[in-house]
């Protein structure tokens, strides 16, 4: 390594200098406590856990993401966190054993051993909010309905969101009575949405009827406004009561989320396979024009708790800090600086703590250079320290 490359970080790794710094904090006290104002209580999870409890009931998709180290006290392998879900339903299992419904939010540093998407980061700041305890239409509601309010006030406007059912993807492959190998393949093609190759790939498939193969090529183009719904309804009725159960589900929380978030535009993707594989029922992401990555993405996941001991349906979301601070313009109102002597006197530290307890901003000047933002300066006058307007 030259000492060029010794200022260089990892690729997908970045920082935040202060005045972006100042905005991620401002908006992450603003969040979670828009969160406490709905009755979710924070936790905060370690970075690290033990591997095998970090990823149990995760899926193999988030274990691709987390990095691995071997602890040196135990000589165990232990995983950085690339997601919070596990980590709050092993809290919610094991820790606080509430029998009640139980909200809880979060918000904290995780870090991907690749990035999401072409401008992704490999280190996020990640806050989020879960339910617990609650397997009805009213919790999926609320927690998308706080997910759309956490993206607008953070500023975030002309919000897109995107439903979807995890049951219709599986419910359509298991109807269908295909290979391990051949679902695999046709998941590969759902998630590529690559429409032409799925098209000779289901014609040459063997044994299939013909509204099977209706079944399986209609699929991905289950996608748009809400009229995909009864689209949805007349190629899939009669494939089995999940499907139906689904479809239903979503028309329901569409009609709410439009009447209390009439502003957001609505889209359906009865295919949609981009969420982690841990997610039982409804699944969703919103988009901002102009930004292809989702902004924000959840959804259920009943057994998740299961593998700690606990059974629990639930159901939650996540976004990405850094993301709405470059997407937003977050202000923050910076308080009014004030330039002190070194506090060399008792009476000059006093004043200085005082003046910081009212809320100013007290730097004490340890050179020549005069801070440029500054807007006061404290000066002995008639035997006391008075605070001045600082004469550039």
């Amino acid at each position: 390594m030259t000492l060029a490359d010794r200022w260089l970080l990892p690729e997908g790794v970045d920082e935040a200098l202060p005045e972006q710094a100042a905005k991620i904090e401002h908006l992450r006290r603003t969040l979670l406590n828009l969160h406490e104002s709905w009755g979710y209580q924070l936790v905060i999870p370690p970075l690290l856990e033990y591997l095998d409890s970090l990823l149990t009931g995760a899926g193999s998709d988030l274990e691709i993401e987390t990095f691995k180290v071997i602890d040196q006290l135990s000589g165990r392998l232990l995983g950085i966190r690339a997601d919070f879900t596990s980590q709050v339903a092993r809290i919610d299992a094991h820790c606080l054993k509430d029998e009640g419904v139980q909200r809880l939010s979060y918000c904290g540093s995780v870090l991907r051993t690749m990035p999401a998407g072409l401008d992704g980061t490999r280190s996020p700041i990640q806050l989020g909010a879960e339910i617990y305890g609650h397997g009805g239409v009213e919790s999926d509601v609320e927690v998308l309905s706080l997910m759309l309010q956490t993206l607008s006030v953070a500023g975030l406007s002309n919000l897109v969101l995107d439903l979807g059912h995890v049951d219709v993807v599986s419910g359509v492959l298991a109807a269908c009575d295909l290979s391990a190998d051949q679902e695999n393949k046709l998941v590969e093609l759902y998630k590529a949405k690559d429409l032409p190759e799925l098209d000779r790939y289901v014609e040459g498939l063997d044994g299939l009827r013909a509204d099977q193969r209706r079944w399986l090529v209609g699929l991905p183009r289950l996608c748009g406004g809400k009229e995909v719904l009864g689209h949805a309804t007349d190629l899939l009725g009669g494939v089995n009561e999940s499907i139906q159960e689904a479809i239903v589900l979503l028309k329901a929380i569409g009609e709410s989320i439009s009447q209390r978030f009439p502003d957001v535009g609505l889209h359906f993707d009865l295919s949609d396979l981009v969420s982690y594989s841990y997610h039982t029922g409804v699944v969703f992401a919103a988009y901002v024009p102009g930004h292809g990555n989702a902004i924000a993405r959840g959804g259920r996941y009943n057994n998740i708790g299961q593998v700690f001991g606990r059974s629990r349906p639930a159901s939650g979301f996540s976004t990405d800090v850094k993301a709405l601070v470059a997407l937003t313009d977050v202000v923050v109102s910076k308080p009014k600086t004030v330039l002190s002597p070194v506090c060399s006197s008792d009476g000059l530290w006093q004043k200085v703590n005082s003046l910081r307890a009212e809320g100013y901003r007290v730097v004490e000047v340890l050179d020549d250079v005069c801070t440029s933002d500054a807007d006061f300066q404290l000066k002995f006058v008639d035997e006391v320290w008075q605070l001045l307007p600082l004469q550039n």
